[in-house]
């Protein structure tokens, strides 16, 4: 599991687009840690996603995942979401990807953040 993290395939934002992924990378720190970075942004409109963190933890279908997400101008412009804590990512129901476990974690709306393998 952890290899197919490090070799993911993008990750989404269902706001922005489903079939347009943006870039999640991850580098190996110095010290061992693993660092995952990615983003997606709308191809019109300011909509974009972001993540910087440290993952913590792998298991055999989920990861956690200590550091921010944001999101700005998605689904509408002037929606601003940004959180610093240890968010949880799983598979469920033999998905292609890992999603974010809290949902409506920011105003209510229910955002489903997307990494896929």
């Amino acid at each position: 599991m952890a290899q197919r993290l490090r070799a993911n395939r993008g990750l989404t934002l269902q706001w922005i687009d489903w079939d347009r992924r943006g870039a999640a990378r991850i580098a190996v720190q110095p010290d061992g840690a693993w660092r995952l970075t990615g983003s997606q942004q709308a191809r019109t409109g300011a909509g974009r996603l972001a993540l910087d963190g440290t993952v913590t933890e792998v298991g055999a279908d989920y990861f956690l995942f200590d550091g921010t997400i944001k999101i700005t101008d998605a689904p509408d412009p002037g929606r601003q979401c940004s959180a610093d804590k240890v968010w949880r990512f799983a598979i469920t129901q033999n998905r292609p990807y890992w999603r974010l476990r809290e949902f409506e974690w920011c105003d209510g709306l229910t955002d489903y953040v997307d990494i896929y393998f």
